[in-house]
């Protein structure tokens, strides 16, 4: 297991990619359907 000190590393990364991951989910979504709906006009 890790120590004490890699863990508070550990849950800033893991924070930060949640945090990312939040933002650029609706972002890739949104883009694909704008994307299909002018593929499909």
């Amino acid at each position: 297991m890790a120590s004490g000190n890699d863990m508070k590393a550990a849950n800033a990364t893991y924070a930060g990619f949640i945090g990312l991951l939040k933002w650029s989910v609706p972002t890739i979504a949104i883009a694909t359907l704008i994307i299909v709906v002018l593929i499909s006009s």
